[in-house]
């Protein structure tokens, strides 16, 4: 079997407003990291919610590792966290995290020792015997993950994971998506593009409703063809008179005041930066930042 989701037709209706519109895509069964994007109200968590089977389609098809989402055969082997999952005030980290891994068949004892190892992934094996409100929210919301985590399912949802978080929790959370990606398939949904960038392989686009087919495909499409600069600004000096100049450029676009992107013949002139550079420093002019392909921001939005 090579097909993690399949969606054929997914269609949604909330009374006479549509949230998906025939939604269809296939993504294959290999590890790493799935984006879903879009604006508010694009239908987002309407399919998070279907592949989860926390709401049922009103027309068309989904299955999961070939079976239908909520069937028994996926049991432990898909898990998801909402934007706004909340611990229970009452209790324990340490009761939460083992009831749920009860609810997984893991016997008490099984449950403890799964408790502790997720939270050794998430770095907070401080926090056992800990209730939620003695933690900060990022914190909280790294605890949420590790209870995702319970029993290693293959395909983990996670929506707005690092929503609200400062740059430190963020950052840990992005890690551990990072070393848990070789042996699990996140799809994560987010508004923060440059994070989806570092994390995911595949886009999907919805908007509407709508899923944009020309947003399914490797986050690097153009990397081979394009390169992307962040320029140093000089007082008096046309920096894009001085692009359009450099040897073998095929064309220069001017994205941002700042931003440049470069397109060039990668089989033609496989040291292209190499050029780039020695034309920048021969006209003593500083960049901030080189980058291969352009941003998933550019990819998506660039023609608005």
């Amino acid at each position: 079997m090579s097909s993690l989701i399949e969606c054929s037709n997914l269609s949604k209706n909330f009374g006479s407003k549509q949230a998906l519109k025939n939604v269809s895509f296939s993504l294959d069964i290999a590890k790493g990291a799935t984006a879903l994007v879009g604006p508010n109200g694009a239908g987002k968590t309407t399919l998070f919610s279907i592949l989860c089977n926390y709401q049922l389609p009103t027309s068309g098809t989904v299955s999961i590792f070939g079976h239908a989402p909520g069937s028994n055969p996926l049991f432990g082997k898909v898990s998801a966290l909402p934007q706004d999952a909340q611990l229970d005030p009452r209790f324990a980290i340490s009761h939460q995290l083992s009831f749920y891994a009860k609810l997984q068949g893991y016997s008490t004892k099984q449950a403890k020792i799964e408790t502790q190892r997720v939270l050794e992934i998430v770095d907070l094996s401080e926090v056992l015997n800990s209730r939620p409100a003695e933690l900060s929210h990022g914190m909280r919301k790294r605890v949420a993950i590790a209870q995702a985590l319970i029993g290693q399912p293959q395909l983990i949802m996670l929506d707005e994971p690092t929503a609200g978080l400062d740059p430190a929790n963020a950052r840990k959370i992005r890690k551990i998506v990072t070393e848990l990606s070789d042996r699990a398939h996140f799809i994560i949904s987010s508004h923060n593009l440059s994070e989806l960038e570092q994390l995911c392989s595949t886009v999907l686009m919805l908007d509407q409703g709508v899923l944009s087919q020309q947003a399914i495909g490797e986050v690097s499409t153009n990397a081979l063809q394009q390169l992307t600069i962040l320029i140093e600004p000089q007082q008096g000096i046309n920096t894009l008179q001085i692009l359009q100049q450099v040897s073998d450029l095929v064309s220069v676009k001017q994205n941002h005041h700042n931003s440049f992107i470069l397109d060039y013949d990668a089989a033609q002139t496989p040291t292209f930066d190499v050029t780039l550079l020695q034309a920048l420093h021969q006209h003593k002019l500083p960049y901030r930042q080189l980058s291969r392909g352009v941003s998933l921001e550019e990819q998506l939005f660039s023609e608005e």
